[in-house]
């Protein structure tokens, strides 16, 4: 099988990186710059797991010239327009899209762009960030990668997939529910972005304060609203989780939304809270919470666009 994998950044980078140092036949679609910081200093992986410096094949949008078996999708939400007309060229009839993107905007704009034939449903859960030298920083132990048909049904292909997948360091993992774990993790995304981008603090700080814990629990009730609404129903295990995580006492947790605002980069407002508050709009569920951590984040992006 050949891969290829769309960003080399923290989540890219990490996946992809792993993939080649287990020898696997794995392909960078980068930008430019990207590609000539990797051409001279390696894909540097600084984790708990193992340090490695890499030397990956590398390819620019231009230099695609045959179908690749599978595109591993991992860049940002609010690049994915612009990421799909990079990756035109590598899809073939057979190609199989993996999106490990935030949110559930991109299913829709994958299946529109290239047919829902196209579509493998996907979940990571990493936390890495680039750091200034641009080294891929792996910030805590867990690493995992689900994949599976979102219709739930096993395939010839998806066991390929699989078998590609495992044995490379991280745990890969083939699951029949992966639509029901990509609305899952964007529960726990939109919740956590939401509660400390609103905010600006970490969990424990949020939960110290006066009044945090009702506050996060509404939030994150908001959010189970409307993806019920939206006939999702997420498992009571995953929810009694998700309760205890969002209103830890002494948590320094804080999602790579919040990280990202801190730095003042570019976060994923439209497509992890921005959304949800559309859809809770058009089904009739109230997100007063939520709407307001929207309006907070599009005051950021939008000075964030202008500096």
């Amino acid at each position: 099988m050949r891969l290829l994998v769309v960003g080399a950044g923290s989540t890219g980078g990490y996946f992809g990186g792993r993939l080649v140092e287990a020898g696997r036949d794995v392909t960078f679609l980068v930008r430019p710059n990207r590609a000539k910081q990797i051409q001279a200093e390696g894909l540097q992986i600084v984790s708990p797991h193992g340090d490695v410096t890499l030397k990956p094949q590398l390819l620019t949008a231009d230099a695609i010239k045959r179908p690749f078996d599978a595109v591993l999708l991992t860049v940002k939400a609010f690049s994915l327009a612009p990421a799909l007309d990079d990756l035109a060229p590598a899809v073939g009839p057979k190609t199989m899209i993996v999106p490990v993107l935030n949110g559930m905007k991109h299913v829709d704009a994958i299946k529109a762009r290239f047919g829902a034939e196209a579509l493998v449903g996907g979940v990571c859960k990493v936390a890495t960030t680039l750091d200034e030298q641009g080294r891929i920083v792996q910030l805590a132990k867990f690493q995992e990668l689900a994949y599976g048909e979102m219709s739930g049904a096993p395939s010839e292909r998806t066991k390929a997939l699989d078998e590609f997948m495992r044995g490379a360091g991280f745990e890969a993992r083939l699951t029949p529910r992966i639509e029901l774990e990509m609305w899952e993790k964007w529960v726990l995304l939109a919740a956590l972005g939401g509660i400390t981008c609103l905010m600006r603090g970490n969990i424990g700080e949020i939960e110290a304060a006066p009044g945090g814990v009702d506050f996060a629990l509404r939030l994150l009730d908001e959010v189970v609203a409307v993806v019920r609404a939206s006939g999702q129903e997420p498992r009571a295990e995953f929810l009694a989780s998700t309760r205890m995580t969002v209103t830890a006492k002494g948590s320094p947790m804080a999602p790579s939304m919040y990280r990202d605002l801190q730095k003042g980069a570019p976060v994923e407002a439209d497509q992890i809270v921005g959304d949800l508050v559309a859809r809770g709009k058009k089904l009739g569920v109230s997100t007063p919470l939520l709407a307001a951590a929207y309006a907070s984040l599009s005051i950021y992006q939008s000075r964030v666009g202008k500096s």
